[in-house]
């Protein structure tokens, strides 16, 4: 194993250390918490908090989207594993400016599990009205008639996205988590890899792929896709994940749609605009109209090699919501129009 670590143990902590060393003036943590991530940026009194909760090793997705118009907090458990619901409770409980949290979690046992245990507590004990959305936009994980099983996977940015907007208008926890409820049912996504990723305390790689193959529709915890292949070029993969996407949710002609190309952690950025490329000829051909493109790595999987492709469906709403100013460490729109 090739790591540029100290210990394997202490990965995520001093992931933690590096980025409260980096951005102290934006975060901070939670009465000294290493695994709990808070926005330092100012945000008015009574706005609805916006969290989310999961394990390391995906990063930017979950720590990278605390800030402004974003997610208020985030905690984290060990690589690929989910936090403790007492961490959920403690971080929700910093996070609730008297309007309520809304929680937004990938579809996931160990995070349901620990996230609804958390909310209970909360509002138990602190009197804190929670809602909990989970993200279910990874099409190749489960089929259509049963979404509500499918993996939470790089939509789930979008979602943290229009949640936090919604909240910084002032929406109430109800309006804001209606909304990203609606954003999560106009967002599907699906990904390749070309290569496993090796968890710091495993030391080995997470799963195995031929040199020629290519694995579609793969989990970013490495969960088995749908299929193995012969390597393919950039437009082929394009038109494969676009044929399926468009399959589960068909696009009118007219329709505006903003496109993520996420790189899974180790696949260069030229690769990713290669294939946005493809992807803009195919929705344009269609009538589609793409805007406010996302390109880069927003959800990863250590050094897995491969990227997803999201579309989410907009109307003005989404539309005026995605435009809205976000900031953190990770993530700005300032330079989209």
């Amino acid at each position: 194993m090739k790591k540029i670590i100290n210990k394997p143990e202490n990965f995520v902590d001093e992931t933690m250390e590096g980025i409260a060393a980096a951005y102290g003036d934006r975060l901070k943590f939670c009465d000294g918490d290493k695994r709990i991530l808070l926005s330092n940026y100012p945000a008015r009194k009574g706005k609805v908090g916006i969290v989310t909760a999961g394990g390391s090793g995906h990063l930017p997705v979950f720590l990278g989207y605390v800030g402004s118009g974003l997610l208020d907090g985030c905690t984290v458990g060990n690589v690929f594993a989910s936090p403790s619901a007492g961490k959920m409770a403690d971080m929700i409980r910093a996070c609730d400016r008297g309007s309520g949290v809304l929680c937004i979690y990938g579809n996931y046992g160990g995070d349901k599990m620990n996230l609804e245990l958390a909310c209970d507590t909360v509002e138990m004990e602190d009197d804190i009205e929670t809602r909990k959305i989970f993200v279910s936009d990874d099409v190749a994980s489960a089929p259509r008639e049963a979404s509500d099983k499918r993996r939470g996977v790089a939509g789930m940015v979008y979602a943290f996205k229009v949640a936090g907007a919604a909240a910084d208008k002032g929406l109430n926890l109800d309006e804001v988590a209606k909304i990203t409820q609606k954003a999560l049912e106009r967002i599907r996504t699906m990904g390749v890899a070309l290569s496993s990723c090796i968890v710091p305390e495993v030391g080995k790689p997470t799963f195995f792929i031929d040199e020629d193959k290519i694995e579609i529709g793969m989990g970013i915890h490495g969960e088995k896709g749908i299929e193995v292949r012969k390597m393919m070029t950039a437009d082929e993969i394009a038109d494969l994940i676009v044929a399926k996407l468009l399959e589960d949710m068909p696009v009118e002609s007219g329709t505006k749609v903003s496109v993520m190309i996420n790189g899974l952690g180790a696949t260069p950025k030229e690769e990713l605009l290669i294939v946005y490329r493809r992807v803009y000829q195919i929705l344009t051909g269609r009538g589609v109209i793409p805007i406010l493109p996302h390109i880069g790595e927003y959800a990863t999987s250590m050094e897995m090699a491969g990227l997803s492709v999201t579309i989410m469906k907009l109307d003005g709403e989404l539309e005026e919501l995605l435009r809205a100013p976000a900031a953190s460490p990770f993530y700005t729109n300032a330079n989209i129009i």
